[in-house]
């Protein structure tokens, strides 16, 4: 079982906020992510799902180092049981924690792409770079091109490749594989796969649960800028009884081959979360508690759910 193993990276009480200026030029604080925890263990793919908005992407930044100046953090974040501070951040990035950025404008647009993806390994990545390439379905041209020359689904692959070539113990893969097409995307998944089955790690950011079940040994998911539930990913494929949290279940049942059933209202956003348990102005099983106390996260059939009720 993961939880008897020394976790990568441990996330606990986590949040981020932003500080700005509101219309009379005072300054005010929006709260996006908050009481967020999460584990990644050594060997292992940990999906991150969850709508638009609900922190998927700020975590990632937030764990390297990249927030903007504005930010303010909050909670904790252990890798390899110490505290990740700025400078260890600093000092891990691109080496030991890589990242695969859900933008492509992180390309070098004055730099051929084969260069960019050799990085700091130089000339001697050149031929495990092209293995790569080929996999991805890169033609061999590729390498020669500069990123204004490539397709976006094209450019996407070669920031895969990129993170692939490094000697990262995690890689932090953002919306991987939009503008792939679905064997490209196969393909990019099973190297992360590999990359786990070598000891390696991966927390991959996704809005395709079905892919995310596929491919990943736990499913993390995400509401309103917290976890809700953190489940194996068999218990997706095993269906609504198997999972706790029922925003989890309402994920499931909102997929084609589920019935494709909508849940009334929205999530939350930044600036209007409530008091208690984000989901609760949706939730059939809310009770008064719900909406005037977070609840905790508790330990329930060998998964994390944030629940009263939840079983």
């Amino acid at each position: 079982m993961t939880e008897n193993r020394e976790s990568l990276l441990s996330i606990r009480d986590f949040g981020v906020s932003f500080q700005r200026y509101d219309s009379r030029m005072g300054q005010t604080r929006l709260q996006v992510i908050s009481n967020l925890h999460l584990t990644v263990y050594p060997g292992e793919i940990l999906a991150v799902v969850g709508s638009s908005g609900s922190g998927k992407s700020l975590l990632a930044l937030a764990i390297l180092g990249m927030l903007p100046l504005n930010a303010v953090t909050g909670g904790e974040i252990l890798y390899r049981g110490k505290g990740l501070t700025p400078e260890r951040q600093k000092q891990l990035r691109g080496k030991k924690i890589a990242l695969v950025p859900q933008s492509v404008t992180f390309l070098d647009p004055l730099m051929k792409t084969g260069k960019q993806a050799d990085g700091q390994g130089g000339t001697g990545l050149t031929q495990k770079r092209r293995d790569i390439f080929r996999r991805l379905g890169l033609p061999g041209k590729t390498e020669n091109l500069y990123p204004f020359q490539l397709s976006g689904g094209m450019a996407r692959r070669v920031l895969v490749s990129t993170a692939l070539l490094t000697e990262a113990e995690l890689i932090l893969a953002d919306e991987p594989t939009p503008g792939m097409s679905l064997e490209q995307a196969l393909e990019a998944l099973r190297m992360f796969r590999e990359m786990a089955e070598e000891g390696r790690a991966v927390l991959l950011i996704t809005h395709d649960l079905d892919l995310a079940v596929d491919f990943a040994d736990r499913v993390a998911v995400f509401y309103a800028g917290t976890t809700v539930e953190t489940a194996r990913a068999s218990d997706f494929q095993n269906g609504p009884d198997a999972l706790r949290h029922p925003y989890s279940r309402a994920l499931w049942e909102s997929l084609p081959q589920n019935g494709f059933r909508p849940v009334n209202g929205f999530q939350p956003y930044a600036g209007n979360l409530p008091g208690g348990c984000p989901y609760a102005s949706r939730c059939p099983l809310r009770t008064a508690r719900c909406e005037t106390a977070l609840p905790p996260v508790r330990t329930v059939r060998g998964g994390e759910v944030r629940c009263y009720d939840g079983a």
